[in-house]
């Protein structure tokens, strides 16, 4: 049988091989620093090494200072049995136990350290990837749609006030995308740390990254790319709104122009003379000297015109159909245009059409004119010398009379010239011809003096005829007759074979007639019994052989008053001072008594009675 120390020997033995064992099996595990990807993989291994303090390790604290004391105890007991000292198998002695269990505790002091470290490391690179996954989801958020935005080419068929709102829409972009740029920086900036830190989803993280980065390159050359077009567009836009103002600026003048010469070239006139066709033709040839210098200009404003379309095609734009300075198009001006240049020779043709229409009006007014310069004289002589006639200047009535037939002859042959000249007026009228520059005689003073004329031999005729009838009927002689006729020319002022009524009491008076007012005119009512207001020749024969002997009566006397009276059976007092002298007046007015008839003013006064009083008592 084995004795207690052989076993003790036996225990040592076993327990140093079991503990030696764990060391062996544990220091690797120790040793191993691979860190887990996750901090619960790591949790978990923290947990594994607490466990290993709390639970495994503290038996083989026990398990090493049992084996210590049982080493001791086993060294005493032999040699107080005088034995030697035990000798454990080789590598099992106290001290290589010993220095084992340093190196189990070195390795799990790293240990602890390492897991420390690595559990630090995984939290910053956990809160690293989560603060990169959150700016790069707000980037990747804010750039969504950007570049199908700067690649749209919306400015292709905008106005120019469009591409600038544009163009500051996008400078706006451009501030946008520049405060960004830190933070694609910043994005950057923490895929480079978790890198340094060994993050496990590198890969991931750095793809991300450069599809960040490779947008935001894309963005770059697309924002700028947009600027370039943008600014492109406007200066192309600029250059097309120049243009169009420029055309405005040119057509308006020009539209006006053409309105104006279509309107002159559609104008009615009203000529009546060469002269004035004339004037018309000469500013038509005026008009027409403008047209080439007029077509320079529209060629000019069709060019800008041109030089717009060309930009157009040339660099792809919607054609600019409208021009918002003008809405006149160049369609319009062309059109205008056209109708002036057809408008033209229509004027043409109508002013040459009226200038010979005036032509034959002038020649018909010079062939008028002819005929009227020699009759309208021809006229007023034979009224003259029928005047002449008239006044009894040719000798004996029955001399007077064969010159006036003789004139009457004239007069009646040359009526044929009357007539010519009324079928040339016709014509003038005919053609609405209206005035006559190269005569004073109008066709009404031919007629007017050609009646005068007739109308004068023939009353000429029949006043030399009566006085024929007064010669004979009251044995006048030829020298009575030419002392009338003689008196009577005298007074005759106007000559024309007429006296008027104070021509006619001048005469009278010349020969010692003492005539007041009621005298007077009870004389004029038998020279002028239908009251013409003249007294002609005949008249004056008849009153001037009356009974040269015969007195006033009581009736010529009451007559005369009843004229002043205006036919009434009384008379004023007013009556009488307007229309008697004022002597004569206030003797009536003295001398009258009251009239006593009904229906009478008061102060009216009886000329029928006064006219009998003083009948034979005055010289009236």
């Amino acid at each position: 049988a084995r004795s207690p120390i052989e076993m003790m020997m036996e225990e040592y033995e076993k327990l140093a091989s079991e503990l030696l064992e764990w060391i062996r099996r544990t220091v690797p595990w120790l040793e191993n620093r691979v860190g887990e990807p996750s901090m619960s993989a790591m949790q978990r291994k923290l947990e594994d090494f607490r466990d290993y303090r709390r639970l495994h390790k503290p038996p083989r604290i026990q398990e090493k200072c049992q084996l210590e004391i049982n080493f001791n105890t086993l060294q005493t007991k032999l040699r107080l049995s005088h034995r030697p000292a035990f000798m454990p198998s080789e590598g099992k002695l106290v001290s290589d136990i010993a220095n084992a269990w340093r190196g189990l505790e070195q390795v799990e002091k790293g240990y602890e350290d390492w897991l420390l470290s690595e559990i630090r490391r995984l939290q910053r690179l956990q809160h690293l990837a989560e603060k990169f996954r959150q700016k790069a989801s707000l980037h990747e958020a804010w750039t969504r749609g950007k570049e199908e935005m700067l690649s749209q080419r919306d400015y292709d068929s905008a106005l120019l006030q469009e591409v600038r709102a544009l163009l500051r829409r996008h400078e706006a972009f451009e501030s946008d995308l520049a405060a960004h740029q830190d933070r694609v920086e910043h994005i950057a900036a923490l895929a480079q740390e978790l890198n340094e830190l060994d993050y496990h989803e590198a890969a991931s993280v750095n793809s991300r990254c450069q599809a960040i980065c490779d947008q935001w390159d894309n963005l770059g050359t697309l924002t700028q790319k947009r600027r370039d077009a943008l600014e492109r567009m406007e200066k192309l836009l600029e250059t097309i709104d120049q243009l169009q103002l420029e055309f405005a600026r040119r057509a308006a003048p020009f539209n006006n122009w053409l309105d104006g010469a279509v309107e002159d070239l559609q104008d009615v006139w009203l000529v009546h003379s060469v002269e004035e066709t004339q004037s018309l033709l000469t500013a038509h040839d005026q008009f027409k000297a403008t047209l080439p210098e007029a077509d320079r200009e529209r060629g000019a404003i069709m060019g800008i015109q041109g030089e717009i379309q060309k930009i157009c095609q040339t660099y792809g734009l919607r054609p600019c159909s409208t021009n918002p300075y003008i809405t006149l198009s160049p369609q319009d001006i062309n059109t205008k245009w056209d109708m002036v240049r057809k408008l033209v020779p229509s004027r043409d043709q109508t002013l040459q059409e009226e200038l010979a229409r005036q032509q034959v009006n002038e020649r018909l007014r010079r062939q008028f004119a002819a005929q009227a310069n020699a009759i309208g004289p021809w006229i007023q002589a034979k009224v003259e010398e029928v005047g002449r006639l008239a006044a009894g200047l040719a000798g004996s009535l029955e001399e007077q009379m064969a010159g006036l037939r003789q004139q009457e002859q004239n007069i009646i042959n040359y009526k044929t010239n009357i007539d010519r000249l009324e079928g040339d007026h016709q014509l003038l009228q005919e053609s609405l011809v209206f005035d006559n520059k190269h005569t004073v005689y109008s066709m009404e003073h031919i007629r007017v003096g050609w009646e005068q004329l007739l109308t004068s031999i023939a009353r000429t005729i029949n006043e030399v005829e009566n006085q024929v009838l007064t010669r004979d009927a009251k044995g006048l002689s030829q020298e009575q007759l030419n002392e009338f006729r003689a008196s009577f020319n005298h007074f005759d002022r106007k000559r024309n074979g007429m006296m008027e009524p104070d021509d006619f009491r001048a005469c009278l008076i010349s020969m010692g007639y003492d005539l007041g007012e009621v005298e007077f005119a009870r004389i004029m009512t038998m020279v002028d019994p239908n009251a013409a207001g003249v007294v002609t020749f005949q008249a004056f024969i008849d009153f001037m052989t009356r009974e040269t002997a015969e007195t006033d009566t009581t009736e010529q006397v009451v007559a005369s008053f009843k004229i002043l009276a205006g036919d009434k059976n009384y008379i004023t007092p007013e009556e009488l001072r307007r229309e008697l002298p004022a002597k004569q007046a206030e003797y009536c007015i003295r001398r009258m008594v009251p009239y006593k008839g009904s229906g009478a003013p008061a102060g009216a006064l009886d000329y029928v009675a006064f006219s009998s009083a003083l009948y034979g008592e005055s010289d009236l």
